[in-house]
């Protein structure tokens, strides 16, 4: 049984990100591979065991609130050394990574990616359509962000910018997210694996550790094509 875990819904679920959780579950059904989803309160322990972990988007407050109750037992971080995958959306993406600040406060991050985040002088919001190695298709999104990310030397992006903004709100050519082994974070909300399926099941591959069974999904497929089509 392949564990999805979504954490703290009530306080990163204000893009709609839960919804990746559900395009896997489904994915994973066409594939053959059954699946269940399991949601975590911020009062929740984080498990340990489980085979793929989401964080979402969320206000400052918010995030603020589940980077604590994270740091607890950084149980998250225990995960990923286990061999997890994980996939974190906008303030899910600062919240794994070394540090962002908070309201003129730098807040320590769980350390999972090596980057940093700080207020941008403006709101960085709109369709967004990035170009990433793992992929022979574009990915689309839409990015609703103030902060500004930079990565570490040596950290590789998920993707570069072909329309939006991306990580600093430098546009096309510049770079959106950061990925590490099995742990993906990204400004792309969507949901993102909504638009992109190709990206769902590049995530059920590396929980199971094998390629999977070939999805048709004539609608999903329909939908990612116009997407890519609108985001030019």
């Amino acid at each position: 049984m392949l564990e999805i875990v979504r954490i703290h819904n009530e306080l990163l679920g204000t893009y709609g990100d839960r919804g990746n959780a559900d395009v896997l579950a489904f994915r994973a059904g066409l594939a053959g591979i059954k699946a269940r989803i399991r949601d975590i309160a911020y009062t929740d322990v984080i498990p340990t065991t489980a085979d793929i972990y989401l964080l979402g988007g969320a206000e400052d407050a918010a995030q603020a609130l589940s980077l604590a109750a994270m740091k607890k037992n950084m149980a998250l971080n225990k995960a990923v050394d286990k061999g997890a995958v994980l996939l974190a959306i906008c303030a899910g993406f600062q919240i794994i990574g070394t540090s962002y600040v908070n309201r003129d406060e730098e807040q320590s991050g769980l350390g999972l990616l090596d980057v940093r985040t700080v207020p941008g002088h403006r709101r960085l919001v709109g369709d967004i359509s990035i170009k990433s190695d793992l992929f022979e298709q574009p990915l689309t999104g839409f990015e609703n962000h103030g902060g500004v990310t930079t990565l570490g030397e040596g950290v590789a992006p998920f993707g570069r910018v072909l329309v939006g903004n991306g990580n600093t709100g430098d546009g096309a050519g510049s770079l959106d997210g950061a990925i590490n082994g099995n742990v993906f974070g990204t400004y792309l909300h969507g949901p993102v694996l909504a638009r992109n399926p190709q990206f769902a099941d590049l995530l059920l591959e590396r929980a199971i550790g094998s390629e999977i069974t070939p999805i048709h999904d004539e609608l999903a497929e329909r939908y990612a094509q116009w997407r890519r089509a609108a985001t030019k």
